[in-house]
């Protein structure tokens, strides 16, 4: 209760009576200023956790501040010499028993007291009037406006606000300034998968209660007692959730890249985070403002460049784009089939682009009708690369589509309904072309072959490679004979056929000077190609029983995966005992080669450091929830990520990787199989696996970036701790920098150390419900404001013992045993 006043000077407070809330004057977020303000903050949190500030536009600059009920009855912050900072700015007669009060939930509540010194009529409440920050017991409606900081200390209302959408249903918008910064259910009604978390829609559901004839916001459950949501001043939303006795844990965070910013490249511009350039048109448009997208402003969207709906509706095309979001559709019936879905946009000249959705079994048992989406507007919020993401048909003029546009990710598909007989008779006749060019090609192959065994001539075989399709469907086929990978085989898989006697070619027939390393599957060999086209081929040893479940695995899995940060499948070839892989070439090889090298570990700068932790942690991510199929690599180390020619890390070998269902957690396996020292323990003692097993290798993975110092070969002999018991020891003594190597420890960034340090050891906690996911871990790296967890005591801290280093040391460098089904690879240090 506050009687008369709070004085800055005598360090009052007011706490709320369950010891939830305080109440008093604070400098914001330790600033250096001397900034006083009147807020609430969580009671005796450290550093404190503001969730409402009184005098936000008006600082007092010395410690003479108070805050009191004036004589006009208004609650007040105001100085030694009167002068006012805020007030309530109630207006009527002052009630003799006014009173203010700081309540459990957080609410700072003015109110007339009854005779029985109870809470009486509410006159003013700081739940009706918040500024950054939204608690459960609030009333979200069309008055209440979550207004940011203007930056990480100074609470003056930022650019940001959080409120209802005036234009939807129970929908909420960020803005910026005028613009509208971020939109949730933006394609609630196409991919259903951007909509809020069902618990943060009940916190912002309108759930009020009548007790005395007054209206008191609450919660019905106290499920949600421990939450709170942000309008943080870098423009996203953030709802956080109380973990345990110390920490927050950031829960969801919208828009959580820069393509979920609203409309983030205008109507007709698809955006992917994922790319170094943002932002493009979609083939048939050209940008509206070129010279806007140059400086980044990508808000003039693409127009066409022809029209559509002419004369002849047979030149119109549309565009076949994969795994899209894109705002929601204006009109949705239920279609036959497909190509009545089509024709009912191309009989529709007012139709952009349209999709469609076969029926399905709801939770219900009900089974839905065939979803034909329409898109009559302009396109716009369109993403590629979306987990969830549908089909997209977009209608362009048939001028505008060249056939260079199939050889990407973009079909084409024309729009006359003749063409249903048309493409069955072209495709017919393209298989008998192309299975008589085949056969013609395999005798000429097989013709020069005989010349090469018999004359030793390689330069006929040179002068005569060959890279074709044909067939690849049947042949993965007959290798995948697992049960696991039945599904996937029904699609096919769309990887090139490459010929044997083209690969000896390029190979230089396997030469050593074209060996790039070896592996337990075999080796892998640097390939040039007729053009100067350079691919690596990795081929599986034939005494090599892990290496034929690596193949089989490989060409099912990565043919489906495409991101940056992952190494990208060219091809394969299957000839008699022969097996092999084809990639793209990584010209700088793999990063334990540079970090655990004295002489090229000085060519990574900690910027460069920083930025390959950050694409392993997309890459990552992207295998766990971002790609059509959810996986884990099961074998993620340093050798394993691959450098380009800018340095930019993929990760490879997915030769151990699994598929996960969608509602799979975890597996239990008898065959272990992965490598020393990136092992999680839950894996490596008892078979179990998840997504949080790549988590553990991810973070051994960063702290060896960091200290450029293996876990697997350091040791300690004072301490007897292994890498991660030495971080851990450091960072408890608040020394972390001393992990960082000492080639790049006088020009790195402290704080992205130190949060780098802190990321690596939230991912080798013992315990995996403790560690993060990856969208944390990518939200917690690329955020400067992020408030990371406290990490506890990481799995292996001790070594069992010092034997263990010097039998590591004993053997070669890759080498593999077995013993009880636990397959282990061993790497020894340069």
């Amino acid at each position: 209760m506050l009687d008369n006043l709070i004085s800055d000077s005598q360090g009052d407070t007011l706490v709320s009576s369950g010891n939830k809330f305080e109440l008093g004057f604070f400098t914001p977020n330790g600033s250096a200023a001397h900034r006083r303000y009147v807020g609430i903050w969580y009671y005796r949190s450290n550093p404190q956790i503001i969730v409402w500030v009184a005098n936000r536009d008006s600082p007092v600059l010395d410690d003479s501040g108070v805050l009191s009920i004036a004589g006009d009855g208004n609650l007040k912050v105001f100085d030694e010499n009167g002068r006012t900072y805020w007030s309530t700015n109630l207006e009527g007669s002052p009630s003799m028993n006014r009173t203010a009060k700081i309540m459990d939930s957080g609410n700072l509540v003015i109110s007339d007291e009854d005779e029985e010194n109870h809470l009486g009529r509410i006159l003013w409440q700081s739940f009706g009037n918040p500024t950054d920050t939204f608690l459960p017991g609030m009333k979200m409606d069309e008055n209440i406006i979550l207004t940011s900081w203007t930056s990480y200390d100074d609470p003056v209302p930022g650019n940001f606000t959080f409120q209802l959408d005036q234009e939807g249903d129970s929908q909420f918008v960020i803005w910026k300034r005028s613009m509208r910064y971020w939109k949730s259910g933006v394609s609630g009604k196409f991919i259903g998968s951007d909509e809020m978390p069902s618990a943060l829609s009940y916190l912002l559901s309108n759930f009020t209660s009548s007790t005395q004839n007054i209206t008191v916001p609450y919660l019905t459950s106290a499920l949600y007692s421990d939450t709170r949501m942000i309008m943080s001043f870098t423009g996203q939303i953030l709802y956080f959730k109380w973990k345990n006795e110390k920490d927050w844990s950031l829960i969801w965070a919208e828009p959580r890249d820069s393509c979920s910013v609203y409309n983030a490249c205008g109507n007709f511009g698809i955006c992917n985070s994922n790319n170094k350039v943002l932002c493009k048109c979609l083939p048939g448009f050209d940008p509206s403002l070129p010279d806007n997208w140059n400086n980044g402003d990508f808000s003039g969207g693409c127009s066409r460049k022809s029209k559509i709906c002419s004369k002849t509706a047979e030149s119109d095309t549309f565009l076949s784009l994969r795994m899209m979001n894109v705002g929601n559709p204006d009109s949705q019936f239920k279609a036959k089939n497909e190509m009545e879905c089509k024709l009912e946009c191309l009989n529709n000249c007012q139709c952009k682009a349209y999709s469609y959705e076969e029926a399905k079994i709801t939770q219900r048992g009900v089974t839905d009708g065939n979803a034909c989406w329409i898109w009559s507007l302009d396109l716009n919020n369109l993403q590629e690369e979306y987990e969830g993401g549908g089909s997209l048909y977009v209608r362009v003029a048939g001028q505008d589509v060249g056939m260079n546009f199939t050889k990407h990710r973009y079909g084409v598909s024309r729009g006359k309904s003749f063409l249903s007989l048309t493409i069955p008779i072209t495709f017919i006749s393209i298989i008998v072309l192309v299975s008589l060019a085949s056969t013609i090609l395999y005798m000429y192959v097989q013709r020069r072959r005989r010349n090469a065994e018999g004359h030793g001539n390689r330069g006929d075989i040179q002068r005569n490679l060959a890279l074709h399709l044909c067939d690849s469907e049947r042949r993965v086929k007959d290798l995948i004979d697992s049960g696991r990978f039945q599904e996937d085989n029904a699609k096919g898989i769309h990887v090139p056929f490459f010929d044997f006697e083209s690969i000896l070619a390029a190979t230089d027939y396997f030469s050593n000077t074209n060996r790039l390393g070896q592996g337990g599957f075999g080796a892998v060999y640097k390939a040039k190609f007729p053009g100067g086209q350079e691919i690596a081929v990795k081929r599986l040893s034939s005494c090599s029983g892990q290496g034929l479940e690596e193949f089989k695995n490989e060409v099912v899995l990565i043919a489906k995966l495409q991101h940056r940060n992952l190494v990208r499948l060219l091809g394969y070839c299957v000839s008699g005992d022969e097996k092999m892989l084809l990639y793209e070439y990584m010209p700088n090889k793999s990063l334990d080669s540079f970090i655990f090298d004295k002489k090229l570990s000085m060519l990574l700068d900690w910027e460069l450091r920083y930025n390959i932790i950050l694409g392993i942690a997309r890459g990552l991510l992207y295998l766990h929830q971002d790609s059509r199929l959810r996986i884990i690599h099961r074998d993620l180390k340093t050798s394993n990520i691959l450098l380009d020619e800018d340095m930019n890390p993929k990760i490879s070998d997915f030769g151990l990787a699994r598929i996960f269902g969608g509602k799979e957690t975890a597996v239990n396996t008898k065959r272990v199989v992965g490598t020393y020292g990136y092992m999680s323990p839950e894996y490596a003692l008892d078979g179990l696996f998840s997504f949080k097993s790549d988590v553990f290798s991810f973070g051994v993975v960063v702290l060896e970036i960091i200290s450029g110092k293996r876990n697997t070969g350091f040791y300690q002999p004072e301490q007897n701790l292994s890498l991660l018991g030495y971080a851990w020891q450091l960072w408890k003594e608040d020394k972390a920098m001393n992990l960082v190597e000492q080639s790049i420890s006088e020009n790195c960034d402290v704080e992205d150390v130190v949060k780098c340090v802190i990321v690596g050891l939230l991912c080798v906690q013992e315990d995996p419900s403790e560690r993060p996911t990856m969208s944390n871990v990518v939200f917690m790296l690329g955020s400067e404001t992020a408030t990371l967890p406290t990490p506890k005591q990481p799995a292996f801290v001790v070594r069992r013992c010092t034997s263990t280093s010097s039998r590591a040391s004993s053997l070669s460098k890759q080498e593999t045993f077995s013993h009880n089904e636990l397959t282990v690879t061993l790497e020894d240090g340069r």
